[in-house]
């Protein structure tokens, strides 16, 4: 019962969080546990951590939803003092047991998928590279999802760190378990950031946990450099609807105010769809073909969302999921793209996204990563 009702509370908290703005992070304190302030890492996104630099190599993470994190130097002990809510993690962490998977493509670009040695996927669950290779390889093991973790395994391999979605607080228990086994859980807040590149400077967190700083740095200004080259369209905006069609047979679209959403608008173009739906966490709005048909079928440009229900290959294949789909516009003009399966493991790559996005939207051609249109050669 107690569990149950933290799992509720979280839950409000969530909905009471929707729309309310930039979270509050604490400013930075010129002294802890003794320690003088060097400096407060500038963000350019992000809203919902901060990462501040204490002398001797100590970093302290805050993240928006009030936990606290002090990341120690190899060989280091942790200073005396410390305020009792703050978690520390020893550098570099290794055998990390990753359940968020947004997370791991940063570790990936960072070429240090070896700090990684348990994973809540299985081996053909990954779309990225270096994580699925190192499950092959036996260098990185499945240890349960993160609601069910492999405890006894977890524990046999000397896991230290646990890196969660926010899921995680569906669960409090587990949470709770691992804490007691010793095993310090870090909570990924990137999914709630109001920008896109916001969950892409996630990046410089896990910099900082591997000591891999400046080459965070360097990997977040590569995406960031993508919005600097992008123009605005002259002229009106092309309108775009994303979407799938779930087993049920309906439609299953994104929010205006859900992230997908704010990188077509980046990209020039202005989700036809306004749909709000339920004030909540969800990103999706689910309606009937009808529906659907009647706000919809006049879009310039349709992108069926291949990451969540599987890829199409061709315009066929596509209004064979509904007959419907043979009237819209983008389909009479051959303007409807499908997203590869790897876009939601990418956590790091939206810069790349959002200019594939500006590619299909200005019809200026190049190759594209993450889209590809439909009946075109893979």
């Amino acid at each position: 019962m107690k569990n149950k009702l933290i799992s509720i509370l979280f839950a409000l908290l969530l909905l009471a969080g929707c729309g309310a703005g930039p979270p509050a992070l604490p400013e930075a304190a010129e002294s802890l546990a003794g320690m003088k302030l060097t400096e407060r890492v500038e963000l350019k996104y992000a809203e919902r951590f901060t990462i501040d630099r204490y002398e001797g190599g100590f970093s302290l993470i805050s993240v928006a939803d009030g936990s606290r994190y002090l990341t120690v130097p190899e060989g280091t002990e942790p200073p005396e003092g410390l305020d009792k809510d703050i978690r520390v993690i020893q550098r570099p962490p290794n055998k990390i047991y990753l359940a968020a998977t947004a997370v791991m493509c940063f570790f990936d670009a960072m070429d240090r998928c070896d700090a990684v040695r348990f994973s809540s996927l299985e081996p053909d669950g990954w779309y990225i590279d270096g994580a699925r290779e190192a499950m092959e390889r036996g260098d990185m093991v499945y240890a349960g999802k993160y609601r069910e973790p492999d405890y006894e395994l977890l524990l046999s391999e000397g896991c230290g760190l646990s890196i969660q979605s926010t899921m995680i607080g569906h669960s409090p228990q587990v949470r709770e378990k691992l804490e007691e086994l010793g095993i310090t859980v870090f909570v990924d807040n990137s999914s709630y950031e109001s920008h896109p590149l916001g969950r892409s400077e996630w990046v410089k967190v896990y910099g900082e946990l591997l000591g891999e700083s400046e080459r965070a740095k360097e990997l977040f200004e590569e995406q960031a450099a993508y919005l600097d080259g992008l123009t605005e369209p002259k002229g009106e905006k092309k309108t775009v609807v994303c979407f799938y069609i779930s087993g049920a047979g309906k439609i299953v679209t994104r929010k205006s105010g859900d992230y997908i959403s704010k990188m077509i608008g980046l990209a020039g173009g202005r989700n036809l769809l306004s749909e709000k739906g339920e004030d909540n966490a969800v990103a999706t709005v689910t309606m009937e073909p009808e529906e659907f048909y009647t706000k919809a079928r006049n879009a310039d440009i349709l992108i069926y969302n291949g990451a969540v229900s599987g890829e199409v290959d061709s315009l066929a294949a596509l209004t064979a999921k509904n007959s419907l789909l043979a009237d819209f516009k983008a389909v009479k003009n051959g303007d409807v793209w499908c997203t590869k399966k790897n876009f939601f493991q990418e956590t790091l790559s939206l810069g790349a996204v959002i200019g594939d996005f500006g590619k299909i939207i200005s019809g200026g051609g190049g190759e594209l990563k993450y889209l590809f249109r439909l009946g075109d050669a893979r």
